[in-house]
């Protein structure tokens, strides 16, 4: 999906190893500490509304317009100097609002006019060509670097948009984005949404492998100072430091955020008329306990608003992860879902008591963004408060390396009744299919006693099972549940040999109006 439909859609739309930080040689931490003073300022003064100042011909152009606005890549900042390049987005569509961009080059900093030059005006934009754009500003940029080979740049990380930033690692797609901070996502206030309004971008050595970017955001809540360091490999990681201010309270912060899509598949219906099996940008939320549980909660498309927390202090990571790397579990020759970016995020010191929320939206389309994730500490930020918070961002695909424990693979559920059963139960009766693969149990033979664990909040559980399947190598675990009239069912399933956890927890939340 299209950056700007998706960001569209968001708006509209609301649910841990340690690891060192590292600056790269080239830093400067005197941009990121001149960039906090003016965060502290601006909270220390009333928030200004920013009104676009875009030519009148940008502000009501359509996204057929807008996409046919193109950068010329031979205009591309640092091309012959350096691994990586950047290239910038126009203003206008739904990205009224330019952002200042300043380059560090040489130990200087230089902000960068709007310079229509950069771009051209192809197709149905061909009439702005002939139109005076002075002033119009960038509305983003995009960094490119050889990610998949080394005679082509590749584009990898996109700042554009509020505080959205998407990233791909090797051989991956875009998919979900992630974004510099929620504030009151699915609150009954409405949700605010941050901007970052001003960034640094430091040109790097000619063989550095990282790149350094400072940001100033600002909300009628808060201001604040954002310092990325992004590493390039096969994965991409950004180290990320956050200093927030805020003007005033802020009931529910909602630190790394995390939006994403899902329509159908696994745990849920699916459609009378569709070819495609799966349709989703992440399948699951995945989550590392402080205490070393791994935790996976499958997504779903719900009827109604959908708000579920797991409680947690000095989580060792979470993010939304796309389990599902094969063709065959999508069929979609044009989404290419099967590459679709997991991000996992690692707090890089401790964020204290709170919950991991996960925000669930019922959603007719693709093309908007039903999936929010994010932290949210016990304590609220207090007007003229000051916090630090540091993480990591993390790129990869199917599942984390540092993970010991088998892995679900595959959740189904349907009817609980018997097939040919003369006097079968009420349809709200259902059994659910967890299979797990991975580490030590695809080793085990199906003599070993491995048994199933199973925590249910309310209703009642039936026939619980384990079994080895024909490959060998994955073990199922079914069961029935017969919930307490329309009370919601939170369960908890893990496979164990001899009391000892051999996979993950499988946890998920049974709605009975959920039947269709």
């Amino acid at each position: 999906m299209h950056p700007a439909r998706k960001l569209a859609a968001s708006l509209s739309l609301i649910w841990l190893a340690s690891s060192a930080w590292a600056e790269p040689e080239t830093s400067q931490p005197s941009i990121f500490d001149e960039a906090t003073e003016r965060a502290r300022a601006l909270a220390e003064a009333p928030y200004e509304e920013r009104n676009g100042a875009l030519p009148e011909v940008l502000r009501d152009i359509d996204y057929d317009v807008y996409r046919s606005i193109r950068f010329r890549s031979e205009q591309a900042l640092w091309e012959d100097e350096a691994l990586f390049s950047i290239q910038l987005f126009h203003a206008g569509f739904l990205f009224g609002q330019p952002v200042k961009i300043n380059l560090i080059e040489d130990g200087e900093i230089r902000s960068l006019p709007f310079d229509a030059a950069f771009f051209r005006y192809d197709g149905d934009a061909a009439s702005l060509a002939n139109q005076d754009l002075s002033g119009s500003g960038y509305s983003g940029f995009r960094l490119h670097y050889p990610l998949n080979r080394e005679d082509y740049r590749d584009e990898f990380l996109v700042f554009q948009g509020a505080s959205y930033f998407r990233m791909v690692g090797r051989d991956q797609g875009y998919g979900l984005s992630a974004r510099g901070l929620a504030i009151d996502t699915a609150s009954s206030s409405g949700e605010e949404f941050p901007a970052f309004r001003e960034f640094w971008l430091f040109q790097p050595e000619p063989d550095a492998t990282s790149i350094e970017i400072v940001a100033l955001l600002d909300s009628p809540s808060l201001a604040g100072a954002y310092h990325f360091i992004v590493h390039t490999g096969a994965d991409i990681k950004v180290d990320i430091e956050a200093r927030l201010f805020a003007r005033h309270d802020v009931n529910k912060l909602g630190l790394a955020p995390l939006t994403s899509m899902f329509m159908f598949g696994d745990v849920s219906p699916y459609p009378e008329d569709d070819f495609r099996p799966q349709v989703h940008d992440s399948q699951g939320l995945l989550m590392h306990t402080h205490a070393g549980e791994w935790i996976w909660r499958p997504l779903s498309n719900p009827q109604e608003l959908r708000i579920s927390r797991l409680h947690d202090e000095n989580p060792q990571g979470f993010g939304l992860v796309q389990r599902e790397r094969d063709f065959d579990d999508y069929l979609d020759l044009e989404s290419r879902y099967e590459r679709r970016p997991s991000h996992w995020i690692t707090p890089l010191d401790d964020w204290g008591p709170g919950d991991l929320e996960l925000v669930e939206i019922p959603s007719d389309s693709e093309t908007n963004d039903n999936i929010v994730s994010y932290w949210v500490p016990k304590e609220p930020l207090r007007a003229d408060e000051e916090r630090t918070f540091r993480y990591r961002i993390a790129t990869f695909d199917a599942n984390r390396p540092e993970e010991p424990l088998a892995s679900v693979v595959r959740t189904r559920q349907g009817w609980g009744a018997i097939p040919g059963q003369s006097d079968p139960p009420p349809r709200s009766r259902r059994q659910f299919v967890i299979d797990f693969r991975g580490e030590e149990l695809s080793t085990l033979h199906d003599t070993h006693p491995v048994a199933a664990t199973l925590e249910v909040s309310s209703g009642q559980s039936h026939e619980l099972q384990v079994h080895r399947l024909p490959d060998g190598e994955t073990w199922r675990a079914t069961f029935r549940l017969q919930p307490d009239g329309d009370s919601p069912t939170d369960m908890r399933l893990k496979l164990t040999l001899r009391d000892r956890p051999l996979t993950e927890t499988w946890n998920y939340v049974w709605n009975p109006n959920e039947l269709r």
